[in-house]
């Protein structure tokens, strides 16, 4: 579904739309957030981010990414109609662990969460995670399917972030709308079993 664009250029929300929810894309450093928000969102993606500097040295890591220039610092934000009665708010976290703070800001209130989560380092992912558990947000996890990554079992990946049996793990490539909107029905799905008088249009 397109949004219809007004006389002045903007895009509003279609008035066949009953439904809303937002929805947090969290992860770690690096993990591909701005990009998977940047891929589904059908409207201008709103992104606060600034350039990396040397003050940088030491804190984050680059290593797997070494051509990464800019960090979000705020937050990112996208919109998309998964259905002609239901809208998303994406809200993209910081990955680094100093905005702590911001993820649990951006997280309040949200109906749900998206981690993604790359193969090279699990670990990174699992403060985020713990975030989500103590705040009591539901959340599906996504691998995100780097270029040269290794690639293991869902069921590997499943023990080794130590999830609960009923927590939706999927693969996406944050790059590819199609796969990332595949990634989010996965988690609306699980939303819908425990939210159903939300997520579902009014008869």
């Amino acid at each position: 579904m397109v949004s219809a664009p007004s006389s002045d250029g903007l895009i509003y929300v279609p008035p066949g739309v009953t439904r809303s929810a937002k929805i947090v894309i969290s992860g770690s450093f690096a993990v591909g957030k701005t990009t998977f928000v940047g891929s589904v969102s059908q409207i201008p993606p709103l992104r606060m981010e600034e350039r990396i500097t040397q003050a940088s040295a030491g804190v984050d890591d680059l290593e797997r990414t070494p051509r990464k220039t800019t960090t979000t610092v705020g937050m990112d934000f996208g919109r998309l109609h998964l259905s002609d009665a239901l809208v998303l708010y994406l809200f993209g976290t910081p990955g680094q662990g100093r905005f702590r703070p911001m993820w649990a800001g951006l997280t309040e209130g949200a109906l749900g969460a998206l981690v993604l989560v790359d193969t090279r380092n699990l670990e990174a992912s699992f403060e985020i995670l713990a975030l989500h558990e103590e705040q009591g947000t539901p959340y599906a996890v996504a691998i995100n399917l780097f270029e040269g990554a290794p690639q293991y079992d869902l069921d590997e990946i499943r023990q080794a972030l130590d999830l609960d049996p009923r927590t939706p793990l999927t693969t996406c490539d944050a790059r590819d709308g199609t796969s990332s909107v595949l990634a989010l029905i996965t988690l609306c799905e699980y939303l819908t079993e425990l939210h159903a008088p939300v997520l579902e249009p009014r008869p």
